[in-house]
């Protein structure tokens, strides 16, 4: 997965990208706010950005707020970087959507394991995605069905839109996910078959 580091210290940078490569990381790095922040409206944008606290240019609770104020399906995952006392900048931080954060100097086992949290909930979040297009698909195929229908009063033919007639069954199921099973009910029942009709209304009066 790609992941961006905005980091002005080079030492701290060098190392960031260094222990990400290592453990299979495609890794974008940038020395300041400005440029992180253009990588992150590109359209192949990483969905994981570790950020330094304090960068020139723009600092991390800055791209943190702009990050929240797009509407994106999947939202990038941000990981602030800070120094290791500096309370007051990981609550502000967080207040400005950071998602995580990891003290300076960081311990190499402890930032793995925010960035495996990170990928599984950027994981669920392309997931849930997926199945809000699939549902938007699903309603498009069902409103293909709205509109007026010219219907055949005596059979109940549908006439489409190639001016072909199609039984109603046919006609929805090509344009739908129905599926249709077929019965009979109580009013046709009593018409074409009154004895048998009356026979079964008087065994279920019995039962009742």
């Amino acid at each position: 997965m790609k992941v961006l580091i905005a980091e002005d210290d080079p030492t701290s940078r060098l190392l960031l990208d260094a222990v990400l490569k290592r453990h299979g990381y495609d890794v974008v790095a940038v020395t300041d706010g400005i440029e992180a922040w253009q990588y992150l409206q590109a359209d192949d944008a990483p969905l994981i950005a570790i950020l330094d606290w304090i960068m020139p240019g723009m600092d991390g609770g800055e791209i943190c707020r702009r990050l929240r104020a797009k509407q994106t399906p999947v939202q990038t995952y941000v990981i602030l970087l800070t120094a290791k006392n500096a309370k007051n900048e990981i609550v502000a931080g967080l207040r400005a959507g950071a998602n995580d954060y990891v003290t300076k100097p960081f311990v190499r086992e402890e930032l793995l394991a925010r960035l495996q949290t990170g990928m599984q909930m950027v994981s669920l979040q392309q997931t849930l995605s997926d199945r809000v297009r699939e549902l938007e698909d699903a309603l498009a195929t069902v409103k293909q069905l709205e509109g007026l229908l010219p219907i055949c009063a005596n059979c109940k033919s549908i006439r489409d839109d190639n001016d072909q007639w199609n039984r109603i069954e046919d006609y929805v199921t090509e344009r739908s996910q129905a599926i249709f099973s077929h019965g009979i009910c109580p009013e046709c029942a009593h018409q074409l078959y009154p004895d048998e009709y009356r026979q079964i209304a008087s065994r279920a009066r019995t039962e009742a």
